[in-house]
Formats: structure tokens, C-alpha cells, sequence
């Protein structure tokens, strides 16, 4: 006979291929909505059969009827967000939803402690300790509030940066990497201890520890650094929910939370790969901490450019590269830049895009700006595939770009960024720079890009700029 509970169980296995699936789909540009799709269809079914195993354990009342109010609020709050944020908001967007798992865990965790460790002769302890996972479940209480803790207050501070709420400089406090170790350090001991000898002060100390930790941890890092960091959150909030799942007894929240913490983790190691840092190198700081005036003094003067001039560079063009950054999205001026892309390649001229790992402040911020704008992904290139083509590229216009183009990068050994692989296009015949100001990036760093004498700068709003070249090149 089939149970509910059975049937439940091969729901969430179901799901959790789903959420497999869907993974896989996001990876690449032409399966992304396909790959959406899964995912919700995943997460209807895993919410369905919660509901189904709470009716069937006899939640009645006020009980089921908090559970019903819970998602409708839940899901009325994410329909209404995700029909008002604009792509810009993306990156705060998504670490407001990070801090949510995160204290989601440490109510579960809190809640583990009271139904458990809190009455040591009551039903749940009494079948723990007959099975002896008793000591596992202390360690899962403790472990799983910590690292929600961290992921809940890391995500806040990230949420703050990204916002432009708080200031996206490094918060640099003397020993900051010894604080951030003692404080693993005092956690592993506290953690035994607990183990050992669950008291209620022990938890209280590890919360208030690991709401500090988050704290320092993401304010310690500087704005270069800010999408790693998002991917980071991402990993530790899948943690977090993992640590939840093996609290609640949940295969699926296991499964779903090892799945978006070891990608966000393999996806953190890209990213670092492609900054060329480490891991341990970004949560021991960040990029800015030192930014100030290139090595070599005074950069010169640059050159202002004009939309004729740049219309008439690219018709005289055969070959074009975009490279765009977060300004782009800023003016949503990816409409324009798709539409500027189709004058251009009805003209017989090259176009392609050069995207960098950490364009935007997200991963992969600009590549869903440019396929939500219908531009051909077969255009849309990685810096890998397109670096050694800059030599060979007539004309590159850099919108909204900063630290992505810096060649301070690979040529000047004492800034913050020396080594960070960036997208050479000052190698191209001309380059043309869109930006409203000569303000520096989102590390605070200098970038002599803009006063070399084959760059020419053209201020303004980028979507108003693309719009007057297209005009200019009709």
C-alpha cells in the first residue's frame, strides 16, 4: 500500500532531478528558460508534498492554517518582487533571499535545541537516544545555527553594499584575519563542548558568534570583490538549508542544499580563477583597500570624443567588440546596444560582445542583460574567447565598463588589482569609452584606459548615446 509519506518521499526525488535539471539548463544560454522551468516545476512539487505530509501527520488547525498563510504571503511577496525588480536589483535582490535561508536555519536549529536538547525526557530525545544519533543531532543544532547565522548577517551586509546603502570600501580592522580564525577557532571548541554537554548559553554564545562573524566577514570585503562574495552567500545559504534538512529529516532540503552549496562553491572558485585571488584571499580582504593614484603618477589628460565622430569609427570599422559593465545595466541601455548591434551587421561589419567573468555585480549580470535584449548568443563571448582578438578588432566600445578593461592589471605591479586577468581592449585600433563621468570603478581604482591617446571618451547617459549613434549611423 502506498502512504503518503512514501509518496512524499518519491515526490521529492523527483524534484530533486528536477532542481538537477534545472542546474544544468541555467548553464547555457539557449536551455536557461528551459532549465527556469524545471526549477519551478521542482519546487511546486516539493511544496506539494510538504503540504501532503503535513495533513497526513495530523497538523489540524491553527497549525496547517499557519502554513497555508505562510506561503500565500510568501509567494503574493515573491510574485510582487519579481514583477518590480529591475536587473539592476538583482544582485541586493538576491542576497535579501540569501539572508532569509540563513535565518531560516538558525529558527530550525533554535527550534531542534527546544523540542530536544531543551526536554531530554521527552519522545524526540528519548527515540534519538534509543537510535544513538543523539550526539549528531546536538552537532546539527549547533553547526546548522552557525552557519546560518553567518550566511543571515553576511547577506545583510552584502544586501547594504550592493545597494549603495552602505559604502562598498573594506572594513579593515587591526587583525581582522586573526579575529575572523579565533572566531573558527572558539567555534570548533564550543561546538565540542556542546556535543558533549548541551547547555542553553552555548547556543545563545555561538548565535551571537556567528551574527558577528557574518558582520565582519562580508564588511570586510571590498566592492571588487562583490560577486564572489554573492556566489559565496550562495553557497553558504545552500549549506545552511542542508544543515536544516538534516534537522527537519528532510532528504530534499539535503539534496537541494548540497546542490546550491557546492555550485556556488565551484562557482566562487571560477570567478576567483578568473580575478586570479584565492578564495581565502577575497574573505581576507578585498580590492580598493589600497586604491588611490596609479604607481606612475599622474595619468595625463584624456580625449573627448563626440557621437559623430564615433558613428563615423564605426562605419569606417570592419571589425567591433562591446564590452559591457554595470553601467549598461544601470541605463538599461541594453535595448539600444541590441539594436545598435543590428545596424552594424546589416552594414557587412563584424560585432561581437566580450564579456568578463565579473562584468556587472553578479555572475553572469551581463549575459542575461544582453539575452533579455535578443541579442544572438553566438556573439556573446567569453574573455578567454576573445582576448587575443582585441589586436585584430578595428574599434571596441567599452559601456559602463571600469575595472573589467583596467590595464593597470597587467601592467602595473602595485595596484590593488596587479594580475587580474582583464579584457585587453586597449590592444584594439581605437576604443571608445561610454561613461557619465571619469569616475573610478567599483574598486576605487584609477584606470589609465581612459587617457591613452587611442581611447576616446564619450560622456553622457549610455542609452542616450547609443540611441544618437544609431541615429548617426542611418
Amino acid at each position: 500500500m502506498i502512504t503518503v509519506a512514501s509518496a512524499a518521499s518519491a515526490a521529492y526525488i523527483v524534484a530533486a532531478l528536477l532542481f538537477i535539471l534545472a542546474l544544468d539548463g541555467l548553464s547555457r544560454h539557449e536551455t536557461a528558460k528551459v532549465g527556469n522551468t524545471f526549477g519551478i516545476a521542482g519546487m511546486t512539487l516539493a511544496l506539494a508534498a510538504t503540504i501532503a505530509l503535513a495533513i497526513d501527520r495530523d497538523i489540524e488547525g491553527s497549525g496547517l492554517g499557519l502554513l497555508v498563510v505562510a506561503m500565500i504571503i510568501g509567494a503574493a511577496i515573491g510574485l510582487w518582487r519579481a514583477r518590480v525588480v529591475e536587473m539592476t536589483g538583482m544582485p541586493e535582490l538576491i542576497a535579501a533571499l540569501h539572508s532569509f535561508v540563513g535565518l531560516a536555519a538558525v529558527l530550525v536549529g533554535w527550534n531542534g535545541y527546544l523540542e530536544v536538547e531543551n526536554d531530554p525526557h521527552g519522545a524526540e530525545a528519548a527515540h534519538l537516544n534509543a537510535l544513538s544519533t543523539l550526539g549528531i543531532h546536538h552537532a546539527e543544532v549547533f553547526i546548522g545555527v552557525f552557519v546560518g547565522a553567518v550566511t543571515f548577517t553576511g547577506s545583510i551586509i552584502a544586501f547594504l553594499k550592493l545597494s549603495a546603502r552602505m559604502k562598498s570600501k573594506p572594513l579593515v580592522l587591526p587583525g581582522k584575519n586573526l579575529l575572523n580564525l579565533g572566531t573558527l577557532v572558539v567555534f570548533v571548541g564550543l561546538t565540542v563542548w556542546f556535543v558533549i554537554q548541551p547547555q542553553l548559553w552555548l547556543l545563545v554564545v555561538v548565535t551571537l558568534l556567528a551574527l558577528a562573524l557574518g558582520l565582519h566577514l562580508v564588511a570586510s570585503i571590498g566592492g571588487g570583490d562583490m560577486p564572489v562574495v554573492v556566489s559565496m552567500l550562495n553557497s553558504y545559504s545552500g549549506w545552511a538549508a542542508a544543515a536544516s534538512g538534516f534537522l527537519l529529516e528532510n532528504d530534499l532540503l539535503i539534496v537541494t542544499g548540497a546542490l546550491v552549496g557546492s555550485s556556488g562553491a565551484y562557482l566562487s572558485y571560477i570567478m576567483c580563477q578568473a580575478m586570479n585571488r584565492s578564495f581565502l584571499s577575497v574573505i581576507a580582504g578585498g580590492f580598493g583597500i589600497e586604491a588611490g593614484p596609479s604607481a606612475g603618477g599622474d595619468l595625463g589628460s584624456h580625449r573627448e570624443t563626440s557621437v559623430a565622430e564615433v558613428a563615423e569609427l564605426l562605419s569606417a570599422a570592419s571589425s567591433v567588440v562591446i564590452a559591457p559593465g554595470y553601467g549598461m545595466a544601470v541605463a538599461q541601455a541594453q535595448y539600444g546596444v541590441a539594436d545598435l548591434t543590428k545596424v552594424l551587421r546589416d552594414k557587412g561589419i563584424q560585432v561581437r560582445f566580450a564579456i568578463h567573468p565579473v562584468a556587472g555585480r553578479l555572475p553572469g549580470h551581463m549575459n542575461v542583460l544582453l539575452a533579455e535584449a535578443k541579442v544572438p548568443y553566438d556573439i556573446v563571448l567569453e574573455m578567454d574567447e576573445v582576448n587575443d582578438d582585441f589586436a585584430a578588432t578595428d574599434v571596441v566600445l567599452v559601456i559602463g565598463a571600469n575595472d573589467t578593461v583596467n590595464p593597470a592589471a597587467a601592467e602595473d605591479p602595485s595596484s590593488p588589482i596587479a594580475g587580474m586577468p582583464v579584457l585587453r581592449v586597449w590592444e584594439a585600433t581605437d576604443v571608445v569609452v561610454l561613461k557619465r563621468s571619469m569616475a573610478s570603478g567599483y574598486a576605487g581604482v584609477p584606470n589609465p584606459l581612459f587617457h591613452r591617446d587611442n581611447t576616446g571618451m564619450l560622456f553622457g547617459d549610455a542609452k542616450d548615446q547609443v540611441t544618437a549613434i544609431i541615429a548617426g549611423l542611418r
